[in-house]
């Protein structure tokens, strides 16, 4: 049975950034519960937004990327993606730049097909998935310093087992997969 309760917003009293590590920024936010009236110190972690590409090339094949993740300390089978520059405000843009920079590959149409918050609970910010159609290598790779990619093209086909068999982990690269699939199931 659903509860009669509303929802509201929290509304904040004061803001404090307690660290800035470059990529992101720890804050404490004092909060009051509009249910009970009580005051609370939460955080968050501010982060700019992140865009992932699903590009598919004009023969079929899906654009991976390979390469090492220092959280997991593991090799990830992924598509290109990663955080939106400060200046940029248009996803498309941004993954079309960031698919460009890490495989060297343009498409001839692009278009969002989802957003999520990756983690609403403590993070800020929006991780938009761009399908990218009509794809060809067309420009040498730019790598940023911290980067090392092995560029894999995969049988659009594969995607499920890819996921089903965990070959594919990190869980936004899931969803924008998840996202693609849902999308190609209700287009034409």
């Amino acid at each position: 049975m659903n509860s009669p309760q509303v929802i509201r917003p929290w509304p904040t009293i004061s803001s404090t950034v307690l660290a800035d590590y470059r990529i992101f920024r720890i804050r404490s936010d004092l909060k009051t519960n509009p249910r009970t009236g009580g005051q609370h110190d939460l955080f968050a972690i501010e982060c700019v937004n992140w865009v992932n590409v699903v590009p598919i090339t004009t023969d079929g094949y899906l654009v991976m990327v390979e390469q090492f993740r220092h959280g997991s300390n593991t090799v990830e089978l992924e598509i290109p993606g990663g955080m939106m520059d400060p200046h940029e405000s248009d996803p498309v843009a941004g993954g079309l730049r960031e698919l460009r920079e890490e495989t060297g590959y343009e498409g001839t149409q692009a278009r969002l097909i989802g957003s999520i918050f990756p983690n609403p609970a403590i993070q800020t910010n929006t991780c938009h998935t761009l399908l990218v159609e009509g794809c060809e290598l067309r420009h040498p790779v730019e790598f940023d310093a911290t980067e090392d990619i092995a560029l894999r093209l995969v049988p659009v086909a594969e995607i499920p087992g890819l996921i089903r068999t965990g070959r594919i982990r990190h869980a936004l690269v899931v969803v924008a997969l998840t996202h693609y699939l849902l999308h190609s199931r209700v287009s034409p």
